[in-house]
């Protein structure tokens, strides 16, 4: 499988250059299809030719902390390829249980980490976990399914783990984070891989290489690397150009 995805990536890599070079000069919004009768189980709202998926709720907690994730994600390892700096502050979007913020907050002893999401159910799970663990350089923060709420110019890094394919507005939600990264901040985005039919999720659930770097060049972002040493998914790395 990954010798399939270093041949692809040099086809990739053309599309991206050219998909950069034309959204380098603004961010227009590709528009939205709502076109329920070809749904393939998601919510029947199409971006750049993808259906979004739905969203796992807060009752799926306990397979977030399930003991096999740590060999199926690799979550210690995700986030030493993060490479992050002691003062970093760091957006986890989509943060669920805290799974990853809990990780990357003890990596940013200076810094902190901005554990992003939705339900309130999950934020409380995380108020929780940072009572026990003594963490406090974990924020929690409300958002909404068009705003992860980060102010702009305020973050170094901004991780989403298994979460943007199911953002059902990600042309905002993106916005919001080019906006809040610093010139030169970085976005780590964790899929599972579309291209490889042996991993065990539902179609709606992954996303290619081609249509991650699709969606991400619509903001400009550079595409630095995907990493693929996890067992199921792709880490991709992008950056905000430094001007």
């Amino acid at each position: 499988m990954k010798r399939l995805i270093a041949r692809q990536m040099g086809m990739f890599a053309l599309i991206a250059a050219g998909l950069l070079a034309a959204s380098a000069q603004s961010a227009e919004h590709p528009g939205y299809e709502h076109d329920p009768g070809r749904s393939q189980g998601g919510i029947g709202k199409f971006y750049m030719g993808r259906e979004i998926s739905g969203v796992m709720g807060h009752q799926g907690a306990g397979w977030l902390e399930r003991t096999q994730r740590t060999h199926e994600e690799m979550p210690d390892e995700v986030v030493a390829n993060m490479n992050l700096e002691p003062d970093d502050v760091v957006a986890d979007i989509g943060a669920g249980t805290g799974y990853f913020s809990f990780r990357m907050a003890q990596q940013v002893p200076q810094g902190k980490v901005i554990a992003v999401d939705i339900q309130p159910e999950m934020l409380a799970i995380i108020e929780q976990r940072k009572a026990e663990t003594g963490l406090d350089n974990v924020e929690m923060v409300l958002g909404e399914v068009d705003n992860p709420r980060l102010e702009p110019n305020s973050v170094d890094a901004v991780l989403l783990v298994d979460a943007y394919h199911e953002f059902s507005h990600p042309f905002e939600m993106m916005q919001v984070i080019y906006d809040a990264m610093r010139p030169g901040g970085r976005v780590f985005l964790v899929e599972y891989r579309a291209e490889d039919d042996t991993v065990p999720i539902r179609p709606l659930h992954k996303m290619s290489v081609e249509q991650v770097v699709r969606e991400m060049s619509v903001f400009g972002l550079e595409w630095d690397d995907t990493l693929d040493f996890l067992p199921w998914q792709h880490m991709f790395v992008f950056s905000k150009p430094e001007s």
